[in-house]
């Protein structure tokens, strides 16, 4: 007489509040360490993102996790935008310009915690949001260059440095105050990148690659 196997368990699905409570740290993580840099004390987040520590600890239980997590949202996020931009018809300079200006209300910004932190920045789930967010803006570039209307000396380096330095405020003040004027100045940035260029860029085109070699 043969034991039937047992039953495969299901997985066990995570509650909706518990969910609401990770995107709640994830979100006052990100907005902190822009602000404050990826040092920012973990109980500072959770006070702002009105949980408790525990519930910080029990989703993420050391801080490279949080900041992997923050940065992998940051990045898929804008990749999402860069594909609903490639998806738009019409002008392609207009669709790098709304594109730029959604990253910008991501907290694009929030990617330099990766530059700071000592995490492993090999993790598959970065490399994988890194490479989809890379390719993606690189095609509108290419679109925008291919339609003269993107000036042909910078590169998807360029464009992200620039933006991230834009979108993020000064030391020691917060998003909302940053919020007032990043649009403003991300617009001046983007009519110096529109073709036929009027002035010679000293150096040349600042690739991704030439970021990670830095």
């Amino acid at each position: 007489m043969q034991t039937a196997a047992p039953a495969p368990r299901k997985a066990t699905r995570p509650r909706a509040d518990a969910l609401r409570n990770r995107e709640r740290i994830v979100t006052a993580a990100r907005e902190m360490f822009v602000e404050f840099g990826p040092d920012v004390p973990l109980d500072d987040i959770a006070r702002r993102a009105g949980v408790g520590n525990a519930t910080v600890y029990r989703n993420f239980p050391d801080r490279d996790a949080l900041v992997r997590e923050v940065v992998c949202s940051v990045m898929d996020r804008t990749a999402a935008a860069a594909e609903l931009a490639l998806a738009q018809t019409g002008d392609a300079f207009e669709a790098l310009e709304r594109f730029v200006h959604t990253a910008a209300d991501e907290r694009i910004s929030a990617l330099c915690p990766m530059v700071q932190s000592t995490f492993d920045q090999h993790h598959p789930d970065l490399e994988a949001s890194r490479e989809r967010v890379e390719q993606l803006i690189g095609a509108i570039m290419d679109r925008a260059k291919t339609a003269g209307q993107l000036r042909s000396d910078v590169d998807v380096g360029d464009l992200m440095i620039a933006a991230a330095q834009l979108s993020r405020p000064p030391a020691g003040t917060g998003c909302e105050i940053a919020d007032r004027y990043v649009h403003r100045h991300l617009q001046l940035f983007l009519d110096g990148l529109r073709a036929p260029a009027r002035s010679t860029l000293p150096g040349t085109p600042l690739t991704m690659e030439d970021l990670r070699q830095a």
